[in-house]
């Protein structure tokens, strides 16, 4: 039986986009594009998913790349600005999940040092019965060991979990350490999935 409804963030519980800031600032799509696969990669700003900190990381980008420095410390200086609002229908289906006495956590790859900005923003985070941070925890995922913390700091059996995430790699991660996982598509279908697979209470 299926107690554990374990929630990534971005992309399924809220927007984050760093075109957001950088579409506007290039005021074109394609050269805002160039810059995020080039130079403020998403392998750059998982960095501080895994603990580092802006301030390091930030420095290192602008030594390698001293012709973008003012672009490269817009990314962290504007990080708010690339938030969007709650993807339509989650904080719904949290709720509804809440009062049909499931447990609800969070697991996501994020700063520690961004997180606490918008933790207060998006009412859905106060839904959660706990939450792990990887840039607290210092390891992301779809590595086992954050799934593993989740599990031992709460008490959660594998068996009776289920996450979803809207990154493969990560759903495979927590399917190898024994957890049920399903691949986020949009909130409808998660609805249908999850009723699916739960046990009515």
């Amino acid at each position: 039986m299926i107690n554990n409804i374990i929630f990534d963030f971005g992309g399924v519980l809220v927007d984050w986009d760093p075109r957001r800031v950088y579409v506007p600032y290039f005021g074109d799509a394609d050269k805002a594009e160039s810059f995020l696969t080039e130079v403020c990669t998403y392998e750059w700003n998982a960095q501080v998913d895994a603990g580092r900190l802006i301030k390091d990381v930030t420095e290192e980008q602008v030594a390698r790349f001293p012709q973008w420095e003012k672009e490269v410390r817009m990314y962290f200086d504007h990080w708010i600005d690339m938030m969007g609002g709650t993807i339509p229908g989650m904080e719904q289906l949290v709720r509804e999940l809440k009062t049909q006495a499931y447990r609800v956590w969070g697991l996501t790859n994020w700063s520690w040092e961004t997180f606490p900005l918008i933790r207060d923003r998006y009412p859905v985070f106060s839904l959660f019965d706990g939450i792990v941070v990887s840039g607290k925890e210092k390891t992301v995922k779809p590595h086992p060991e954050i799934f593993h913390i989740l599990l031992d700091r709460y008490g959660l059996k594998a068996a009776e979990s289920v996450f979803i995430d809207d990154n493969a790699a990560n759903v495979a991660g927590a399917e190898a350490v024994g957890i049920r996982a399903i691949l986020f598509e949009g909130a409808d279908k998660l609805r249908g999935q999850l009723q699916d697979l739960l046990t009515v209470k």
